[in-house]
């Protein structure tokens, strides 16, 4: 017997609505190595929703943190 894991993905309007970005703003990250991870299925680009929520959890700003000091 195998084990199936369903895992939820979007494409890169749907991910820019989930992040409130517009499409080309993740356009642009991908290009720059920067934003969410992401996955090339063909031409297509998805995003799992679980990066998403990833990435918003690393880039979550604490109230009343102190951002470290430019060195």
């Amino acid at each position: 017997m195998t084990s199936t894991t369903t895992t939820l993905t979007v494409d890169e309007l749907d991910a820019a609505r989930i992040l409130c970005l517009s499409p080309g703003t993740l356009r642009n990250w991908r290009s720059m190595s920067r934003g969410p991870r992401f996955a090339r299925v063909g031409r297509r680009i998805v995003y799992r929703v679980a990066d998403l929520d990833d990435w918003l959890t690393e880039h979550t700003v604490e109230p009343g943190a102190r951002r470290p000091a430019n060195t």
